[in-house]
């Protein structure tokens, strides 16, 4: 009997406490709306989504409602359609704000006339007095709009052959490198870490050297390169002190076969969207790289764009991009690398923006021509080659002469003349340019002779310079090398 009635109050106490939580549940649901607004201000726009989605749906007419939701859509990536559909609904139903976030929208689909049409729209509704900061984010949303519809103006004439969406956790498997080009590989594949760092590993073709990103002090993944000495890496060396002066994440490193210039992405204050993709080359003059240039489109885009890799051997190269994928996967384009930067010429910018977009690849491809064995070349995975023997000839005496790297013994010798070696490589940059300007002089008129002249003089200064930085490095580290083995 005392079991039946200690069952009973237990069951009274459960009852009590379920009814409280429902009466709590059904408080904290009259409070909702107002939450994800104040998130909504706050720009927590993840966290307001739910509650504004759930509103929505069951009050689909109402004019906030469609803005909250439409926002919400556009500020997390998610369904355009949806997003453009509620903001309309909004805006015809008097929200002022659909009309600056439709302008968004359409800046971010490249519909430049519509979205120049809702932020006049939209500057017209502000007052002159009490605005400022709708005024400033109105300037800001114009501002990137006309550095979109300029970068779309001069998007580069690229052909892009080929395309494959993959998982985003397993893309590098897209990347079908041949052994000249070097090796691209997951951090926690090449380093032993307790913590998954989200970035990857080039090694160049000799392994001699690897460049990285990882995590520094403060949490900012920087790049970083680790030189192969003896047996295991060591050296490791931030690639720029001031990070290229850029203020966000760097990362996916890749290194053309001259060890001089490097493809990277980053993100940044002035990123079109999350990662961008830059290239600089290492001066060994300044013992730096150069201020980075970020890529034309298509290669960048509002959304990200990143690990740029040109396999010189096969005459293609890679890009990953998420532009309109789900948030789990990535694109792969796989694209024909220009000798130099060249634009599409067109005078109709709807034909610019589909080749910005890359809506289809084959707008870029040049009529007549068959695509198919450089595609198939492209996917295939080339068998790997046995090493070569011979990657230089350095004669250190009568009786001693070095063909690889690894037959250095001593370090600094060895740093010394790896130094030349990326010299050498700048040199031949610096000899081809040369080449050029030259023979465009003979060409030009007086008055770019003039303006060429500066540059020709330059060049040949540099040349002068490192000739003689490679005959110091190269004396340096035999010295060196023979002073340290008593040869």
């Amino acid at each position: 009997m005392l079991s039946m009635i200690a069952s009973n109050e237990f069951m009274k106490k459960n009852l009590v406490c379920i009814l409280l939580m429902l009466s709590c549940s059904s408080a904290l649901g009259s409070q909702t709306l107002a939450e994800a607004k104040e998130l909504f201000k706050n720009k927590e726009y993840n966290k307001a989504f739910p509650t504004f989605q759930r509103e929505y749906n069951d009050k689909p007419a109402d004019g906030f409602l469609n803005f909250f939701y439409g926002a919400c859509l556009l500020k997390t990536d998610g369904d355009c359609t949806k997003a453009e559909e509620c903001l309309n609904n909004a805006a015809k139903k008097g929200v002022k704000d659909a009309n600056l976030y439709l302008g968004s929208l359409y800046t971010r689909q490249y519909r430049f006339d519509e979205a120049k049409r809702f932020f006049d729209k939209y500057g017209n509704l502000l007052r002159k007095k009490g605005d400022e900061a709708a005024h400033a984010e109105l300037d800001a949303e114009i501002n990137n709009m006309t550095r979109l519809r300029r970068m779309v103006a001069n998007v580069e004439d690229v052909q892009i052959i080929d395309s494959l969406v993959v998982a985003k956790t397993k893309f590098l498997s897209a990347y079908k490198l041949s052994p000249s080009s070097g090796k691209v590989e997951y951090f926690n594949q090449v380093f032993s870490s307790n913590i998954s760092v989200n970035s990857t590993v080039y090694s160049n073709e000799k392994e001699s050297k690897i460049y990285f990103s990882q995590p520094d002090s403060v949490g900012l993944y920087t790049l970083y390169s680790m030189d192969k000495l003896l047996d295991k890496f060591g050296n490791e060396r931030k690639l720029s002190p001031n990070n290229f002066n850029l203020n966000g994440n760097t990362n996916y490193p890749y290194v053309l076969t001259d060890g001089v210039t490097i493809y990277f992405a980053a993100e940044d204050d002035s990123s079109l969207g999350g990662y961008d993709l830059f290239v600089s080359r290492y001066s060994l003059n300044n013992d730096n790289y150069l201020v980075p240039e970020r890529l034309n489109m298509p290669f960048n885009s509002n959304y990200n764009d990143y690990m740029m890799v040109i396999d010189e051997e096969k005459g293609v190269g890679w890009f990953a991009s998420d532009r309109f994928q789900p948030k789990d996967s990535v694109c792969i384009y796989t694209f024909i690398p220009n000798k130099s930067v060249k634009n599409v010429e067109s005078n109709n910018e709807a034909y610019k923006v589909k080749r910005a977009l890359i809506t289809s690849i084959k707008d870029s491809w040049r009529e007549g021509t068959d695509y198919s064995s450089i595609i198939s070349l492209a996917r295939k995975m080339p068998q790997v080659k046995q090493k070569a023997v011979r990657d230089f000839e350095f004669i250190v005496n009568d009786k001693h002469t070095y063909y690889t790297l690894s037959d250095f013994k001593n370090k600094d010798a060895y740093e010394a003349y790896f130094k030349a070696i990326q010299a050498r490589n700048e040199l031949k940059i610096v000899n081809k340019d040369l080449d050029k300007l030259r023979a465009d002089y003979l060409r030009m008129n007086d008055d770019l002779k003039k303006r060429s002249a500066g540059s020709i003089l330059s060049l040949e200064r540099r040349q002068e310079q490192l000739n003689e930085q490679i005959a110091d490095l190269e004396k340096y580290a035999r010295n060196t090398e023979i002073k340290s083995n008593e040869f």
